[in-house]
């Protein structure tokens, strides 16, 4: 009973900040709106431009397919020679498609005789964004590549080996389907950890906190309602950044939400309570907030959100293991996009448990060392 009274006054004190409820019932809808289109790696609109010195047909009817895929923005087609590496360097295309017939008499009249007859083709991609630069080339590989592979089936040509691709779970590789369930977990852990760690040393603060250890509220009462009333609001934040995801991305949900349920509890009782013993050692709301920030930070560029863990060298994979974060996005994207059930991620789960486990003791440690002062 005095716990339940320990949480009321928790979520009163949150509710009584009127400028905080937007921040943690609309800001979250609109952060995944915002971000749900920003972290999007895909690939649309790509400006281009196009130098056709060759007077091969086919090297029209490939200029006709790229101006039309919603892939490329064709902003002009030269039919002189320019300076390719000057256009780049202005900065207003992304790549320029450059088609000319062999510049050799033999092998120009060789292709002549031949039954297939194609212009040398080369792509001048700009190489500062180097994952913009890839992704186009293999847009520009593919086309070309189809255009090549129907022109040979229409003359009856049979190719030796052809290569089918059958992508699973995600066939249309839509990166908002990907990345999606990763921004829930990501606004779970930015909101949670950052009220969670000023909730102590605000206490301390306004001098109410001996107000607390006077009274008949054990310790264990005293954190567990400091960080319970954060777990509900939390789950409630995560349930409204599914519904965002779903509804606005039409992101599929494949597996059981349960199961979803039972992990971001396990997630929440080790990120809260990571934030209450950052509230214990802090001794000002601001120092708080920059521990809380630099945490943050670190677990979202080690938990494979952004880019794969795999990437992380060696000597910094530990980091990667004992990352809460890490693990709640895997299982995450499990359940969205694979719909598997617990039996296939049940290590991760473990995984996740071992480290709640061990964040619940030391903080609790650490706050019986810090009432007893």
């Amino acid at each position: 009973m005095r716990l339940l009274h320990m949480v009321k006054k928790e979520l009163i004190e949150i509710f009584r900040q009127k400028e905080l409820l937007p921040l943690l019932f609309i800001a979250p809808i609109l952060q995944i709106i915002v971000l749900g289109y920003v972290v999007k790696t895909d690939i649309e609109r790509v400006p281009v431009e196009i130098v056709n010195l060759s007077q091969n047909k086919h090297a029209v009817r490939i200029i006709n397919r790229i101006q039309q895929s919603p892939l490329f923005n064709v902003r002009q087609i030269h039919y002189r020679n320019r300076d390719t590496v000057e256009t780049l360097k202005k900065g207003d295309v992304k790549a320029v498609i450059l088609f000319r017939d062999s510049l050799s008499k033999v092998d120009r009249k060789a292709k002549q005789e031949a039954p297939l007859n194609y212009p040398e083709i080369q792509v001048l991609m700009d190489g500062i964004d180097a994952n913009t630069s890839s992704i186009a080339a293999g847009y520009f590989n593919g086309i070309i590549k189809t255009y090549i592979l129907s022109d040979i089936n229409r003359l009856g040509v049979q190719v030796p080996v052809e290569n089918k691709t059958l992508i699973r779970f995600n066939p249309r590789l839509k990166s908002i389907n990907y990345m999606g369930p990763g921004i829930v977990a990501l606004l779970l852990t930015i909101l949670t950890l950052f009220l969670t760690s000023v909730s102590i040393v605000r206490e301390k603060e306004q001098q109410t906190m001996d107000t607390l250890l006077i009274s008949r509220l054990t310790p264990i009462e005293i954190y567990i309602g400091k960080a319970l009333p954060m777990a509900i609001i939390g789950l409630v934040q995560m349930f409204i950044g599914l519904v965002v995801v779903v509804l606005w991305f039409q992101i599929p949900v494949r597996g059981n939400l349960l199961y979803l349920l039972l992990s971001a509890g396990i997630f929440l009782s080790a990120i809260l309570s990571y934030a209450l013993m950052i509230s214990t050692i802090a001794s000002t709301q601001q120092q708080a907030l920059f521990f809380s920030w630099f945490s943050m930070v670190t677990f979202i560029l080690l938990s494979g959100l952004f880019t794969p863990t795999e990437n992380v060298p060696s000597v910094f994979q530990f980091l990667v293991k004992i990352n809460p974060v890490a693990y709640l996005i895997k299982i995450i994207r499990e359940i969205f996009l694979k719909g598997n059930g617990i039996e296939y991620f049940y290590k991760d789960l473990l995984a996740l448990i071992a480290i709640a486990v061990t964040i619940i003791t030391i903080s609790l440690l650490n706050f019986k060392r810090f009432i007893s002062k």
